[in-house]
Protein backbone atom coordinates (compact mmCIF):
# COMPACT_ATOMS: atom_id res chain seq x y z
CA UNK A 1 0.00 0.00 0.00
CA UNK A 2 2.85 2.34 0.83
CA UNK A 3 4.07 1.54 -2.80
CA UNK A 4 1.02 2.96 -4.35
CA UNK A 5 0.61 5.90 -1.82
CA UNK A 6 4.14 7.25 -2.89
CA UNK A 7 3.53 6.86 -6.43
CA UNK A 8 0.38 8.72 -6.33
CA UNK A 9 2.19 11.86 -4.63
CA UNK A 10 4.87 11.36 -7.13
CA UNK A 11 1.98 12.36 -9.89
CA UNK A 12 0.27 14.49 -7.99
CA UNK A 13 3.83 16.55 -6.76
CA UNK A 14 4.64 16.82 -10.52
CA UNK A 15 1.39 17.95 -11.79
CA UNK A 16 1.57 20.71 -9.13
CA UNK A 17 5.78 21.73 -10.07
CA UNK A 18 4.20 21.95 -13.05
CA UNK A 19 1.09 24.04 -12.86
CA UNK A 20 2.96 26.53 -11.00
CA UNK A 21 6.45 26.37 -13.15
CA UNK A 22 3.91 27.19 -16.25
CA UNK A 23 1.52 29.79 -17.35
CA UNK A 24 1.26 28.75 -21.32
CA UNK A 25 -1.46 25.52 -21.36
CA UNK A 26 0.28 24.64 -24.65
CA UNK A 27 4.02 24.48 -23.00
CA UNK A 28 2.40 22.88 -19.80
CA UNK A 29 0.77 20.03 -21.64
CA UNK A 30 4.02 19.27 -23.33
CA UNK A 31 6.11 19.32 -20.37
CA UNK A 32 2.83 17.65 -18.19
CA UNK A 33 3.15 14.88 -21.34
CA UNK A 34 6.79 13.84 -21.05
CA UNK A 35 6.82 13.89 -16.78
CA UNK A 36 3.53 11.46 -16.61
CA UNK A 37 5.72 9.62 -19.40
CA UNK A 38 8.29 9.09 -17.08
CA UNK A 39 6.31 8.55 -14.05
CA UNK A 40 5.00 5.48 -16.10
CA UNK A 41 7.93 4.12 -16.53
CA UNK A 42 8.31 4.18 -13.22
CA UNK A 43 4.86 2.70 -12.38
CA UNK A 44 5.48 0.15 -14.88
CA UNK A 45 8.48 -1.16 -13.76
CA UNK A 46 6.99 -1.33 -9.75
CA UNK A 47 3.95 -3.40 -11.11
CA UNK A 48 5.83 -5.60 -12.88
CA UNK A 49 7.70 -6.25 -9.81
CA UNK A 50 4.72 -6.58 -7.40
CA UNK A 51 3.04 -8.80 -9.83
CA UNK A 52 6.19 -10.90 -9.35
CA UNK A 53 5.67 -11.12 -6.01
CA UNK A 54 2.31 -11.57 -6.13
CA UNK A 55 3.03 -14.56 -8.49
CA UNK A 56 5.91 -15.90 -6.26
CA UNK A 57 3.08 -15.84 -2.97
CA UNK A 58 0.47 -18.11 -5.22
CA UNK A 59 3.73 -20.17 -6.49
CA UNK A 60 4.46 -20.76 -2.60
CA UNK A 61 0.88 -21.45 -1.34
CA UNK A 62 0.17 -24.04 -4.50
CA UNK A 63 3.35 -25.66 -3.31
CA UNK A 64 2.62 -26.04 0.17
CA UNK A 65 -0.67 -27.13 -0.84
CA UNK A 66 0.87 -29.91 -3.08
CA UNK A 67 2.89 -31.04 -0.01
CA UNK A 68 0.41 -30.90 2.30
CA UNK A 69 -1.22 -33.27 -0.22
CA UNK A 70 1.48 -35.04 -0.95
CA UNK A 71 1.61 -36.30 2.83
CA UNK A 72 -1.89 -37.33 2.84
CA UNK A 73 -1.84 -39.77 -0.05
CA UNK A 74 1.62 -41.11 2.16
CA UNK A 75 -0.73 -41.35 5.11
CA UNK A 76 -3.27 -42.92 3.23
CA UNK A 77 -0.84 -45.54 1.70
CA UNK A 78 0.66 -46.55 4.96
CA UNK A 79 -1.99 -46.86 6.58
CA UNK A 80 -3.11 -49.34 3.63
CA UNK A 81 -0.19 -51.23 3.86
CA UNK A 82 -0.76 -51.53 8.22
CA UNK A 83 2.12 -48.94 8.99
CA UNK A 84 -0.01 -46.68 11.18
CA UNK A 85 2.91 -45.31 12.92
CA UNK A 86 4.10 -44.36 9.42
CA UNK A 87 1.39 -42.32 8.69
CA UNK A 88 1.20 -40.40 11.69
CA UNK A 89 4.34 -39.70 10.59
CA UNK A 90 3.28 -37.93 7.60
CA UNK A 91 0.14 -37.06 9.42
CA UNK A 92 2.60 -34.91 10.89
CA UNK A 93 4.20 -33.10 8.67
CA UNK A 94 1.01 -31.97 6.81
CA UNK A 95 -0.04 -30.24 9.93
CA UNK A 96 3.27 -28.00 10.10
CA UNK A 97 2.54 -27.44 6.58
CA UNK A 98 -1.31 -26.88 7.58
CA UNK A 99 -0.31 -24.23 10.00
CA UNK A 100 2.12 -22.20 7.34
CA UNK A 101 -0.61 -22.37 4.91
CA UNK A 102 -3.01 -19.91 6.59
CA UNK A 103 0.29 -17.32 6.55
CA UNK A 104 0.89 -18.20 3.30
CA UNK A 105 -2.89 -17.57 2.04
CA UNK A 106 -2.71 -14.25 3.78
CA UNK A 107 0.62 -13.17 2.36
CA UNK A 108 -1.01 -14.08 -1.47
CA UNK A 109 -4.02 -12.34 -0.99
CA UNK A 110 -2.07 -9.13 0.33
CA UNK A 111 0.22 -9.09 -2.76
CA UNK A 112 -3.00 -10.00 -5.07
CA UNK A 113 -4.57 -6.79 -3.90
CA UNK A 114 -1.23 -4.95 -4.17
CA UNK A 115 -1.25 -6.41 -7.92
CA UNK A 116 -4.65 -5.26 -8.56
CA UNK A 117 -4.23 -1.74 -7.34
CA UNK A 118 -0.89 -0.82 -9.10
CA UNK A 119 -2.01 -2.44 -12.53
CA UNK A 120 -5.47 0.09 -11.93
CA UNK A 121 -3.04 2.42 -11.83
CA UNK A 122 -0.81 1.83 -14.43
CA UNK A 123 -3.54 1.03 -16.86
CA UNK A 124 -5.19 4.91 -15.47
CA UNK A 125 -2.31 6.27 -16.01
CA UNK A 126 -1.62 4.59 -19.83
CA UNK A 127 -5.51 5.86 -20.47
CA UNK A 128 -4.42 9.58 -19.28
CA UNK A 129 -1.41 9.81 -21.32
CA UNK A 130 -3.33 8.54 -24.42
CA UNK A 131 -6.24 11.15 -23.55
CA UNK A 132 -4.10 14.07 -23.00
CA UNK A 133 -2.14 12.87 -26.08
CA UNK A 134 -5.34 13.22 -28.30
CA UNK A 135 -6.68 16.63 -26.51
CA UNK A 136 -3.12 18.47 -26.93
CA UNK A 137 -3.71 19.35 -30.36
CA UNK A 138 -7.09 20.77 -29.23
CA UNK A 139 -5.68 22.35 -26.25
CA UNK A 140 -2.53 24.26 -28.54
CA UNK A 141 -5.65 25.25 -30.80
CA UNK A 142 -7.45 27.15 -28.22
CA UNK A 143 -4.16 28.57 -27.02
CA UNK A 144 -3.50 30.04 -30.50
CA UNK A 145 -6.47 31.72 -30.90
CA UNK A 146 -6.48 33.19 -27.28
CA UNK A 147 -2.92 34.74 -28.11
CA UNK A 148 -4.55 35.66 -31.45
CA UNK A 149 -7.48 37.35 -29.69
CA UNK A 150 -5.33 39.16 -27.26
CA UNK A 151 -3.57 40.56 -30.23
CA UNK A 152 -6.62 41.71 -32.10
CA UNK A 153 -7.70 43.34 -28.52
CA UNK A 154 -4.17 45.40 -28.55
CA UNK A 155 -4.97 46.47 -32.65
CA UNK A 156 -8.56 47.73 -30.87
CA UNK A 157 -6.87 49.98 -28.25
CA UNK A 158 -4.73 51.29 -30.61
CA UNK A 159 -7.27 51.63 -33.18
CA UNK A 160 -9.31 53.84 -30.44
CA UNK A 161 -6.14 55.96 -29.80
CA UNK A 162 -5.65 56.68 -33.43
CA UNK A 163 -9.46 57.77 -33.61
CA UNK A 164 -8.91 60.08 -30.85
CA UNK A 165 -5.47 61.36 -32.79
CA UNK A 166 -7.78 61.93 -35.89
CA UNK A 167 -10.05 64.03 -33.94
CA UNK A 168 -7.66 66.23 -32.96
CA UNK A 169 -6.16 66.70 -35.85
CA UNK A 170 -9.84 67.24 -37.50
CA UNK A 171 -10.03 70.03 -34.61
CA UNK A 172 -6.80 71.71 -35.71
CA UNK A 173 -7.61 71.55 -38.95
CA UNK A 174 -10.67 73.28 -37.63
CA UNK A 175 -9.05 75.91 -35.92
CA UNK A 176 -6.35 76.63 -38.65
CA UNK A 177 -9.79 77.33 -40.93
CA UNK A 178 -11.49 79.82 -38.43
CA UNK A 179 -7.90 81.68 -38.07
CA UNK A 180 -7.96 81.79 -42.14
CA UNK A 181 -11.47 83.19 -42.75
CA UNK A 182 -10.51 86.06 -40.14
CA UNK A 183 -7.91 87.06 -41.57
CA UNK A 184 -9.23 87.37 -44.60
CA UNK A 185 -11.84 89.01 -43.43
CA UNK A 186 -9.87 91.27 -41.66
CA UNK A 187 -8.32 92.19 -45.29
CA UNK A 188 -11.16 92.44 -46.70
CA UNK A 189 -12.33 95.35 -43.94
CA UNK A 190 -9.12 97.07 -44.04
CA UNK A 191 -9.40 97.18 -47.88
CA UNK A 192 -12.50 98.91 -47.59
CA UNK A 193 -11.67 101.04 -45.12
CA UNK A 194 -8.89 102.41 -47.64
CA UNK A 195 -11.29 103.15 -50.54
CA UNK A 196 -11.88 106.63 -52.14
CA UNK A 197 -15.32 106.47 -54.07
CA UNK A 198 -14.25 110.27 -55.20
CA UNK A 199 -11.12 109.43 -56.18
CA UNK A 200 -12.33 106.57 -58.32
CA UNK A 201 -14.96 108.73 -59.96
CA UNK A 202 -11.84 111.60 -60.28
CA UNK A 203 -10.06 109.19 -62.70
CA UNK A 204 -13.17 108.81 -64.80
CA UNK A 205 -14.00 112.27 -65.89
CA UNK A 206 -10.29 112.95 -66.08
CA UNK A 207 -9.55 114.80 -68.85
CA UNK A 208 -6.99 112.78 -71.18
CA UNK A 209 -4.72 115.17 -72.76
CA UNK A 210 -2.52 112.78 -74.43
CA UNK A 211 -5.67 111.30 -76.29
CA UNK A 212 -6.43 115.46 -77.55
CA UNK A 213 -3.00 116.01 -78.98
CA UNK A 214 -3.75 112.90 -81.04
CA UNK A 215 -6.78 114.25 -82.28
CA UNK A 216 -5.59 117.58 -82.72
CA UNK A 217 -2.54 116.43 -84.88
CA UNK A 218 -5.36 114.11 -86.72
CA UNK A 219 -7.23 117.18 -88.05
CA UNK A 220 -4.52 118.97 -89.13
CA UNK A 221 -2.84 116.17 -91.34
CA UNK A 222 -6.59 115.45 -92.79
CA UNK A 223 -6.84 119.37 -93.54
CA UNK A 224 -3.66 119.34 -95.35
CA UNK A 225 -4.65 116.51 -97.04
CA UNK A 226 -8.09 117.91 -98.13
CA UNK A 227 -9.60 115.04 -96.54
Amino acid sequence: MSILSRFNDIIKSNINAILDKYEDPSKLVDQYLIDLTKDLAEVKEETATVMAEEKRCKKALDENQKEMDKYVQLARKALEAGNEEDARVFLASKQKLAAQQESLQASYDAAKLNSQKMRQLHDKLTDDIQTLKTRKESIKSKVSVAKTQEKVNKYAESADKYNSTLGAFSRMEEKADQMLNKATAMGELNEAAGYDKAAELEKKYKFDEHSASVESDLAALKEELGL
